[in-house]
């Protein structure tokens, strides 16, 4: 493994880092003034700095580079890694900036791996140009959604339409009107095999029977400025048989297909987001005196300084192995290096999180710092793509497996 930068990730990195430094970072509180004035704040995207930006980030080559192949910018899942690691230093803006926010990013990689011609030019298109954006309906609230075979929303084939009844929550982005288009997992067959029952398709927003019932706050959180968790609903929702991705009984794979990708994304960004708790923990450090001495000279804050240090180093070599081996062996060969930056990542930044709040004082709860909404969005990655749970009896399993053909083999 050799993770030497190479040119192009070099030349990348040193444009958006100046791009972070001379424009998004300044531009973090004219966003959230603008987001605020909106009469719908839901609409988050559509503020007039982040069209600037954007522009900008276009301007400079720095558009889609989280997608591989001719659609996006090329690049591997090594080189990417340290470039959406700088994004997660401005989580709330960079990653729009670049038009490679979640839940967009893994619906683009949908559409691009599994969508038809027609859906590419409808959808595809706009969501790679940031002129719409999209949200992805799986998560239910009377089903354990972490096995996925258990979702419950019923797609049924009626002559041409597929007609769809459910409900969905904590669906990410959907609250934002400019979401132009769900793709909505549900059951096309309960009859089948338990991991061929389930399809997806695409249905839009303003698709009558669609109704949109609220926004999910997360730690009191509203979270508008991702376009909100809204929860929803489906009633005798009809669309088109070609809006179906792929093939009846193909949703399960396709969910798995895309939820690796958008694991390793989350982890990369958290690791950006980890070193600007850092950066702020020594600042404020230094600055604070009390009881006559700097706070960075006691022993305890030294010792959380270090300690943060060892450990986002320790994960960020993690991800950049399973990065590499995505890249090598594909994401199947990858499986057990995704599952356990899933597991590691939010406990590891959380913790170094809570430290930099210890620091700040009652400041670090408050909205002057960005800590805690950090906080906050870093305890959601212990739920998001599959609770710690599920992964953690995942990585043990498989390593249980692995022990034991050890020992037959010797």
């Amino acid at each position: 493994m050799d993770f030497e930068l190479d040119a192009r990730t070099r030349a990348l990195r040193d444009e958006l880092l100046d791009l972070m430094d001379t424009h998004v970072y300044p531009a973090e509180q004219v966003f959230a003034e603008q987001v605020a004035a909106l009469e719908d704040r839901w609409a988050w995207d559509s503020v007039p700095v982040l069209a600037e930006l954007r522009a900008e980030a276009q301007r400079r080559g720095l558009w889609n580079l989280f997608l591989p192949g001719a659609l996006g910018a090329g690049l591997t899942n090594l080189q990417y890694a340290p470039l959406a690691e700088i994004t997660g230093r401005s989580g709330h803006l960079a990653p729009a900036v670049l038009n490679c926010a979640a839940p967009d990013t893994g619906n683009m990689e949908v559409l691009a791996q599994f969508g038809s011609a027609e859906q590419k030019q409808q959808w595809l298109e706009p969501l790679l140009a940031g002129t719409i954006r999209s949200a992805f309906a799986m998560t239910e609230p009377a089903v354990a959604s972490s096995d996925a075979t258990n979702i419950a929303t019923r797609i049924e084939r009626d002559g041409d339409d597929y007609v769809i009844n459910g409900r969905k929550w904590w669906i990410t982005g959907a609250m934002n009107p400019n979401a132009r288009i769900l793709i909505v997992m549900g059951k096309t067959d309960p009859e089948a095999d338990r991991h061929r029952q389930q399809s997806m398709i695409l249905v839009p927003r303003d698709t009558p029977g669609v109704e949109i019932h609220r926004g999910m706050e997360v730690f009191g959180y509203d979270d508008h400025d991702h376009g909100g968790h809204a929860e929803l609903s489906f009633t005798d929702v009809r669309v088109p048989v070609e809006n179906l991705i792929a093939g009846e009984g193909d949703g399960f794979g396709i969910a798995q297909a895309r939820l690796g990708p958008g694991r390793i994304h989350h982890c990369m960004r958290s690791i950006g987001i980890a070193e600007r708790a850092i950066e702020l923990m020594c600042a404020r450090a230094q600055e604070r005196v009390a009881f006559g001495r700097p706070i960075a000279d006691q022993g305890v804050v030294r010792d959380w300084i270090a300690e943060s240090r060892v450990r986002v180093e320790q994960l960020r070599l993690l991800v950049l192995k399973a990065a590499w081996l995505m890249d090598t062996v594909g994401n199947k060969g990858a499986h057990t290096e995704i599952q356990a930056i899933k597991i590691a990542t939010p406990a590891t930044v959380e913790w170094i999180l809570d430290k930099a709040i210890q620091v700040h004082g009652a400041g670090g709860l408050s909205q002057d710092f960005p800590l805690a909404n950090a906080f906050a969005g870093i305890r959601t990655l212990r739920f998001a793509d599959g609770p710690d749970e599920v992964h953690k009896n995942a990585l043990a399993r498989h390593e249980l497996r692995r022990q034991a053909a050890t020992r037959e083999a010797r």
